[in-house]
C-alpha cells in the first residue's frame, strides 16, 4: 500500500522532537514538508530530520497539490482555523489534541470535515497504544470485578510566561494541555459518558488567571473518575481504575517510553502485593502507530483511530470542568 505523503504545520518541539521522527518510522506515512511562517525555521527543521522541502508560510504547503495530509500541531487556539484551511484545501487533518477551543468550535472542524469529504481526526496517541488497548479489554472483559471508579493525576511545574502552555487566550493551562488525558482515557475504559462533573479551578494571577490546578469528578453511569492536574506541582502522572474484585493500572500511563517495555499491574486485592500480576508490552511508539493508523484510514476509507466525534464528546467534558470551576455546581456535559 502506498505510503500517505504528510505536511506539517509548524516546527513545534512536539513535532520536531517526537512526533516526525516516529512517523518516519511508520510502514504508512512519508513526511513530505514542512511549513514554518520562518523559512529558516523550516529549512533547518527539514536538513535535520532528512524532510524533502521546507515551506516558508502555511499557505505555500497547503497550496502543494503533493501534500496529501496535515498534521495539526499548532498552538491550540490554532488548532480549527488551519485544520478548516487545510480541509479546504483538499488535505486530510491529524490535529494535535485538545481539538479546539470549545464545542462550538470542534463543530464547525465537524461541519468543514463534512463539507470538504477529508479523514479528520484528533492526536491522542495514548487512545493507540497497546497498554490502554489491554486495559479497556481486561475492564470490559471482567477481570477486576464491576469496574467502581478511577483516580488519576498528572502534573508538571513550568512558571515561564512566554511558554504557550501558560497563556491563556493560546488555550493553555493544565486541564487543556494535560487534563484531557484522564478525561479520554477514562471514557474510554468506562466506554460511557460523564452524566455530570464538578469541578475546583485554582487560578494563577501571575500568569493571566490561567488555570494551574484543576480537580475534578466526572460522574459517569458506572461511577466517577476523580482526578487532579497541575502545571505548578512536582511531575507525577498515575491512572488506576478500582473494581469489584480488583484493579489495574499502567506502570506510566500518559507518556511510556517509546525505547522501553510498557507495564500495566493488576490487583486481585490481596495484601502485600501477593496478588499483583504484571503484563509487559515490548517497546513501541504510540506516535508511529497513531500515523500509519490513520494513514490506513485515508487509504482504506476508515475511520481514523480518534474520529471528531469522540474529539467532541471530550471537548464537552473539558468545557462542563470549567463551568463548574465558575459556578460551584455539578455541570453536565
Amino acid at each position: 500500500m502506498q505510503k500517505i505523503k504528510w505536511g506539517v504545520l509548524g516546527a513545534a518541539h512536539i513535532a520536531t522532537a517526537q512526533v516526525i521522527p516516529a512517523m518516519q518510522r511508520g510502514e504508512m506515512c512519508e513526511i513530505a514538508g514542512i511549513a514554518s511562517r520562518d523559512l529558516a525555521k523550516a529549512q533547518k527543521a527539514a536538513r535535520d530530520l532528512g524532510i524533502p522541502k521546507a515551506y516558508g508560510s502555511y499557505e505555500e504547503m497547503l497550496a502543494d497539490p503533493a501534500i496529501e495530509a496535515v498534521y495539526n500541531p499548532l498552538p491550540n487556539h490554532l488548532h480549527v482555523p488551519w485544520s478548516i484551511r487545510a480541509a479546504e484545501a483538499g488535505k486530510h487533518v491529524l490535529c494535535e489534541k485538545p481539538i479546539a477551543m470549545s464545542v462550538a468550535e470542534t463543530r464547525e472542524l465537524m461541519a468543514a470535515r463534512d463539507r470538504t469529504g477529508v479523514v479528520m481526526g484528533e492526536a491522542f496517541m495514548v487512545r493507540t497504544h497497546p497498554q490502554w488497548l489491554r486495559i479497556a479489554e481486561l475492564v470490559r472483559g471482567g477481570r477486576i470485578g464491576q469496574l467502581r471508579y478511577v483516580l488519576g493525576s498528572f502534573a508538571y511545574f513550568k512558571l515561564d510566561a512566554a511558554n504557550i502552555r501558560n497563556i491563556r487566550e493560546y488555550g493553555g493551562g493544565a486541564l487543556m494541555d494535560i487534563g484531557c488525558y484522564p478525561i479520554t482515557v477514562s471514557r474510554m475504559v468506562f466506554g460511557e459518558e460523564p452524566v455530570r462533573v464538578s469541578a475546583s479551578v485554582v487560578r494563577d494571577p501571575a500568569l493571566g488567571n490561567i488555570d494551574m490546578l484543576t480537580s475534578a469528578i466526572l460522574e459517569y453511569p458506572s461511577g466517577p473518575c476523580v482526578f487532579t492536574c497541575s502545571t505548578q506541582s512536582i511531575g507525577n502522572q498515575s491512572m488506576r481504575f478500582y473494581g469489584t474484585k480488583g484493579s489495574v493500572e499502567p506502570e506510566i500511563p500518559f507518556n511510556a517510553p517509546p525505547d522501553q517495555p510498557a507495564r500495566i499491574r493488576i490487583h486481585d486485592g490481596r495484601a502485600n502485593g501477593a496478588g499483583v500480576t504484571t503484563e509487559e508490552f515490548p517497546a513501541c511508539d504510540p506516535y508511529t502507530i497513531q500515523g500509519d493508523l490513520f494513514s490506513r484510514a485515508i487509504r482504506e476509507g476508515g475511520k481514523p483511530p480518534v474520529p471528531l466525534e469522540d474529539a467532541l464528546k471530550n471537548m464537552a467534558v473539558i468545557e462542563a470542568v470549567f463551568r463548574s470551576g465558575e459556578t460551584g455546581r455539578w455541570e453536565r456535559p
